[in-house]
């Protein structure tokens, strides 16, 4: 975690850096999937079309975040770890320069969105679905869970929409069972450290409750995955342990080393974790190769 003085903190660049996430983009990889998976990661402008989604979504994913902060802001004050690290909590950023800030990123997607149209109700449904979830769907138990992991399928919707291609039914399935496990794990860590009163929601939970969620959610993601890839693309069969591998990894980071809170941190602070996705990814970029 990026630790900032004081007086960095405090100031607006900094503050406004800070708002937009720019840590949690990682998730936005999602959105490149398809390009990996149709076999056309060799083409230049696949490999173009594809990016402009991905960085399409970074916009869209940090006016959530945005939005996200000014809604909390009153509950982060009061938190004893997001009150300093929420910009506008402390106080680097105003709530009116994050309104207006949240106003400059909507009209950069909607100029985008006017261009690459291809993507717009994907993209504009993923708004629609993080506003309700910000203002109502949060509280709501396993409603919660579902839009976060709807927002990792809507990634990589777009970006088979970006290549004006159909998304995998397996893909689907599987990209969802994963986001389940990723989210089920984040509300069992914010259990944990947090407790019941960091959310609304997590009052509604039990530690054991979403430890199941997270470990049915893996297992329908390793199977559905291996039988993807036995059925479908068996030259690539040789990945299926690797991705066990990572699931392995990330709840051993869960449970011996107090992670998974914030997936991305999870994920940037482990090199052993961060070697398998590169080696997953090369394997299939070697397998696939056209």
């Amino acid at each position: 975690m990026t630790e900032y003085t004081v007086s960095e903190r405090n100031s607006l660049p900094v503050g406004l850096i800070k708002l937009l996430r720019p840590k949690q983009w990682v998730k936005n990889l999602f959105v490149m999937a398809p390009l990996l998976f149709s076999g056309q990661f060799m083409n230049a402008d696949s490999i173009l079309h594809s990016a402009i989604a991905m960085l399409i979504f970074c916009a869209a994913s940090s006016a959530v975040y945005v939005l996200n902060d000014i809604n909390d802001v009153e509950k982060d004050r009061a938190h004893p770890k997001k009150r300093m690290k929420r910009p506008i909590a402390s106080g680097a950023v105003s709530p009116a320069q994050a309104w207006f800030f949240l106003a400059v990123l909507y009209i950069i997607l909607a100029l985008s969105l006017n261009v690459y149209r291809d993507i717009a109700v994907v993209v504009i449904g993923y708004i629609a679905l993080n506003i309700a979830y910000s203002y109502k769907l949060k509280h709501i138990p396993v409603v919660d869970i579902f839009c976060i992991a709807i927002g990792f399928v809507l990634r990589t919707m777009a970006g088979a929409m970006a290549l004006g291609v159909s998304l995998s039914q397996w893909m689907f399935i599987t990209t969802l069972c994963l986001a389940l496990y990723l989210a089920s794990i984040k509300r069992r860590q914010e259990l944990l450290k947090s407790g019941k009163e960091s959310r609304n929601v997590l009052g509604k939970y039990s530690v054991q409750l979403v430890s199941r969620y997270s470990e049915m959610s893996a297992t329908g993601a390793l199977v559905f995955y291996s039988l993807y890839v036995i059925s479908e693309k068996p030259e690539m069969t040789i990945t299926i342990p690797l991705v066990l591998f990572g699931l392995f990894r990330y709840w051993y980071n869960v449970d011996s080393l107090d992670g998974g809170e914030s997936p991305t941190d999870s994920l940037l602070s482990d090199y052993p974790l961060i070697f398998t996705i590169i080696a997953w990814i090369g394997t299939c970029v070697y397998v696939l190769m056209p």
